[in-house]
């Protein structure tokens, strides 16, 4: 198991739990609404307490979703990285390759090019006597 399936596993089954509790809490303050003016400073107290938690239990769970998105939009670019990565390699090698190609080539018109040039002065030049004896 890679480390990141470990993580969503672990996700996975504290965020339930999580999600249970504040909501076992919520509930069993709503069956017993009381008006603050009734509450005493200590209730008062965990009361603002609890209102803190659920407000920064939201904001972590908006910082989880954000974290996954991002995790996985970079998971995508980093893939996509590697792929272009190997495209260039693939195209770098095409490249290589056809420059040989090339180089053969002019240097095998360069060849053709000296023997035309040879045969052609050799028909535009007079024909020599032989010398004589």
């Amino acid at each position: 198991m890679s480390h990141r399936s470990a993580m969503l596993a672990m996700k996975k089954i504290w965020v339930p739990i999580l999600l249970s509790c504040v909501s076992g809490a919520a509930a069993a303050q709503a069956q017993k609404p009381a008006p603050v003016d009734d509450l005493s400073g200590r209730e008062s107290m965990l009361l603002q307490g609890q209102q803190r938690t659920g407000i920064a239990y939201r904001e972590l769970q908006q910082a989880q979703h954000d974290a996954k998105f991002a995790e996985q939009d970079y998971l995508n670019l980093q893939d996509a990285y590697e792929a272009a990565q190997k495209r260039a390699d693939e195209f770098r090698r095409q490249a290589e390759s056809a420059k040989k190609t090339r180089d053969a080539a002019r240097a095998k018109e360069a060849a053709a090019r000296q023997r035309y040039e040879k045969e052609i002065n050799a028909i535009s030049q007079p024909p020599q006597k032989p010398p004589a004896k």
